[in-house]
């Protein structure tokens, strides 16, 4: 029994003293009273007066413990920074297509991965003195935390590139774009939602992980914990508070990496700047949305995106502009596309075995054939998008991006995405590539603007009119994933006819869409078919062939089996192979 009243007792004890720090002051003062009676300890009442979570808030706001706190702050700062520059670094070298470089970043980050950090820290602090570097703590403690995140930021970035659809990268390449400015522009932005949770998770462990770098005397937040321990024994409500200053600042990281998703998610809602302050009070700050301000008045033509300035008289087509200014003072019927003997293989599988084709200037030509006959790899071949092993390709007398090599041949020039962006070759691809993170205007201006030195006002005007052409321009601040099939595909043209093109490619553009939006696509094909645009058109589309082609060619298993006026290839083929292909077209196709 005397063992129960004692445990009742401090029971009471208990949940009185726990009163007291949950209630007003009147309760308090009723608990104190209460404490001092159970206990028969006069004492007692003094103990709850100096509560533990008086000492604990104390400590949490203690000057000395948040000069530690900042400390720890600014080595995660500097150490991210870094890491994650070099981290990219070495994710670019992951991804090399030479052997040597993605081993030596392998190897890096093999040893990084599998050594623990505290180690490391240890090492750097004893070894880089021997070399002749000597730093103090706080710098010896950013260099060990940055080379460490190097290696782990190079894994979630080059998940983050892997997981971009390569297409995208393609498209770009297609418009002239190089290489750092397609990861700049195009790769990262997308691969940022795979990112930055990895980056997040990341920087708040490092933040925690900073207490380590007390091993060699950097005096951040967990040392000066310690410090204080040291001196009072209090380690409850001491390391509790330092415990919430890693709280609030983890937390503080946290919302940073909220926002960041938010503003790189490819789902949400696009509203022009200000447009939140007008649908509350009524009026908005900056410019307003693209499809506000395009006009339907009469299409002006653009001028070349080179001089950014001029625009065509009002009231002209721009698709026939377009097409006239592409060819410049040539005559239309000149040689324009000159293909010999173009070969190509992947592996042992000859995918082109001698193609011999030349496209007159203004012509629209056709390419016919079953899938794997290698009508798609041709035309990648003519804007280099695939290289070629053997023959030679000239648009407009001009090479795109190979110079003569030794023994007659040709080899792959540097610089290959000037020679793209000299040859103006606009392309437009089967599956419409357009860049998920940009509006339907930012994917048209992107390649004026970043490759061709455009104004943004004037490419931005070009846009919107190219927009228009396509009867789009209700359209032009929506994302890609907001618009239909055919829809996207005619921004995709749009986007090839800002660059100004001398040729336009069009790789199955019609075959990744339902059968209703075929025809909006086809439609913007004929206008600038009868613009005069030099065109080379892979399509299964028969109807299309016969009344807009000046020229058909078939293709079968690498080689141009018939060429001629659809009159002659799709009317009257002289090939049987030509003619079972067309049967099995007919049988294939929709009935009206």
């Amino acid at each position: 029994m005397q063992i129960i009243r004692t445990s009742s007792r401090a029971a009471a004890v208990a949940l009185l003293a726990l009163a007291f720090w949950a209630f007003p002051a009147e309760a308090q003062a009723s608990a104190s009273a209460a404490l001092q009676e159970l206990s028969g300890d006069a004492d007692a009442a003094v103990a709850v007066e100096q509560h533990w979570i008086w000492e604990f808030f104390s400590y949490a706001a203690s000057e000395f413990l948040w000069i530690g706190a900042w400390t720890a702050v600014k080595i995660t700062a500097l150490a991210m920074a870094v890491g994650l520059v070099l981290g990219l670094g070495l994710a670019l070298m992951r991804l090399s297509g030479l052997f040597v470089v993605r081993a030596v970043a392998w190897f890096y980050i093999w040893i990084v991965r599998g050594t623990p950090q505290l180690l490391q820290l240890v090492f750097i602090y004893d070894a880089l003195p021997y070399i002749g570097l000597k730093f103090d703590s706080f710098t010896t403690a950013v260099i060990g935390f940055s080379l460490n995140q190097a290696a782990f930021s190079a894994e979630i970035i080059r998940g983050g590139i892997l997981s971009v659809n390569k297409a995208q990268s393609t498209a770009a390449t297609a418009l002239g774009m190089g290489p750092v400015l397609t990861l700049r522009r195009i790769i990262l932005p997308q691969a940022m939602r795979s990112i930055l949770p990895g980056v997040g998770n990341d920087t708040i462990s490092m933040l925690k992980l900073t207490s380590i770098a007390s091993i060699i005397f950097v005096n951040e937040l967990t040392f000066r914990a310690q410090q204080i321990v040291g001196q009072n024994f209090r380690f409850f409500t001491v390391f509790a508070a330092a415990g919430l200053i890693y709280l609030i600042l983890t937390s503080a990281i946290s919302l940073a990496q909220g926002w960041a998703e938010a503003r790189f998610d490819l789902e949400r809602e696009r509203r022009p700047r200000g447009e939140t302050l007008r649908r509350m009070f009524g009026f908005r700050l900056g410019r307003k949305s693209a499809a506000e301000i395009a006009a339907p008045a009469p299409s002006l033509a653009p001028a070349a995106p080179a001089s950014g300035t001029e625009t065509a008289p009002a009231g002209e087509d721009v698709f026939r502009m377009l097409a006239t200014s592409a060819g410049g003072a040539a005559k239309r019927g000149e040689p324009f596309v000159v293909c010999r003997n173009v070969q190509k293989s992947y592996g042992d599988r000859a995918v082109l075995k001698g193609i011999d084709l030349t496209v007159a200037r203004g012509e629209v030509v056709v390419l016919l054939g079953p899938s794997g006959s290698g009508k798609s790899t041709f035309l990648r071949t003519i804007n280099h998008l695939e290289p070629m092993e053997w023959g030679e390709i000239t648009v407009d007398g001009r090479h795109v991006g190979y110079v003569p090599a030794p023994g007659g041949g040709l080899r792959s020039t540097g610089g290959l995405a000037k020679a793209r962006a000299d040859a103006r070759i606009g392309m437009v691809f089967q599956h419409f590539n357009l860049f998920a993170h940009l509006s339907a205007l930012e994917n048209v201006i992107e390649a004026p603007i970043r490759v061709f030195g455009m104004a943004p006002d004037a490419a931005r005007e070009l846009g919107l009119k190219l927009l228009a052409e396509v009867g789009l321009s209700a359209h032009a601040d929506h994302l890609p994933h907001r618009l239909s099939g055919g829809q996207q595909q005619r921004v995709a043209i749009a986007r090839a006819l800002a660059i100004s093109p001398k040729l336009m490619l069009f790789d199955e553009p019609t075959s990744a869409l339902d059968p209703e939006l075929v025809g909006e696509v086809l439609q913007v094909m004929r206008k600038l078919a009868d613009a005069g645009m030099t065109m080379i058109v892979v399509t299964h589309e028969i109807r299309f062939a016969r009344e807009v082609a000046d020229r058909v060619v078939f293709m079968d298993e690498g080689v141009i089996v018939e060429q001629g006026p659809p009159s002659e290839v799709i009317d009257d083929p002289k090939q049987e192979r030509t003619r079972r292909f067309l049967r099995v077209m007919e049988r294939a196709a929709p009935t009206p």
